[in-house]
């Protein structure tokens, strides 16, 4: 299976708080047979936020990246088709960056880890 991560659920893995949160999703994420990606979006959502000071990710914006590597993530680039792409059916969300996650799992083939309520009934959403 290919999963990309939501924003919400890759800073529980930065936080080291996803485990203890949702141990199934936890499980699903840890199966070998799983791809587990990262969107540049996401990374672009925790930097925004915490230059505003409205988010702490629990370590400096520089080394997020090669965290989520170094535990075997892969980042997924914002390519011009996620860009262009519109999630079917759209989410009941007016967030972008939902609707831009949703985009790159349409595209990819991907299906998105989420816990946010207004995504986990979409088509697209994983189903745990």
């Amino acid at each position: 299976m290919r999963v990309l991560l939501d924003t919400h659920v890759a800073l529980g893995l930065l936080r080291r708080s996803l485990p203890a949160q949702y141990p199934d999703l936890t499980r699903c994420l840890t199966d070998a047979s799983t791809v587990v990606f990262v969107s540049v979006g996401s990374l672009w959502e925790i930097a925004i936020k915490t230059r505003l000071g409205k988010l702490d990710p629990g370590m400096p914006l520089q080394d997020i990246a090669g965290y989520f590597e170094a535990l075997g993530l892969a980042i997924l680039p914002i390519e011009t088709s996620h860009v262009i792409a519109a999630a079917d059916p759209e989410p009941q969300t007016r967030d972008p960056f939902d609707r831009l996650l949703l985009a790159q799992c349409q595209v990819e083939h991907l299906k998105l880890a989420t816990v946010d309520r207004a995504l986990v009934h979409h088509r697209l959403a994983l189903r745990i």
